[in-house]
């Protein structure tokens, strides 16, 4: 999420929320959210089902739910998905914006 801080502004010049669901306790979740001051939409999802309904991945020999990046146009339309391998397997701002811009 550190990514998307350093990027926040460049998003928002084009015109796109960033929204993270989370799996933590509504009350942890807020914590960090406070802690690292984030600037983005943050939701807590314990009860994993917005992650579900998106299909957010699930291994626990991987530290649990794996990344999962999406773009959703404002119709609703899901226009790019990326589910990620590892905690590291996450796209770079640079390629998310492009896709925005494409």
């Amino acid at each position: 999420m550190a990514q998307l801080r350093l990027d926040y502004q460049r998003f928002v010049k084009l015109n796109t929320e960033i929204i993270v669901v989370g799996p933590e306790k509504t009350e942890p979740f807020r914590e960090y959210w406070v802690k690292e001051n984030l600037p983005f939409v943050g939701i807590p999802d314990p009860g994993h089902t917005i992650q579900d309904l998106y299909g957010q991945e699930v291994k626990p020999l991987k530290l649990g739910r794996m990344p999962a990046q999406m773009l959703i146009d404002k119709s609703g339309m899901l226009r790019y998905v990326h589910y990620g391998n590892s905690m590291a397997d996450i796209p770079s701002n640079d390629e998310i914006m492009h896709l925005i811009t494409f």
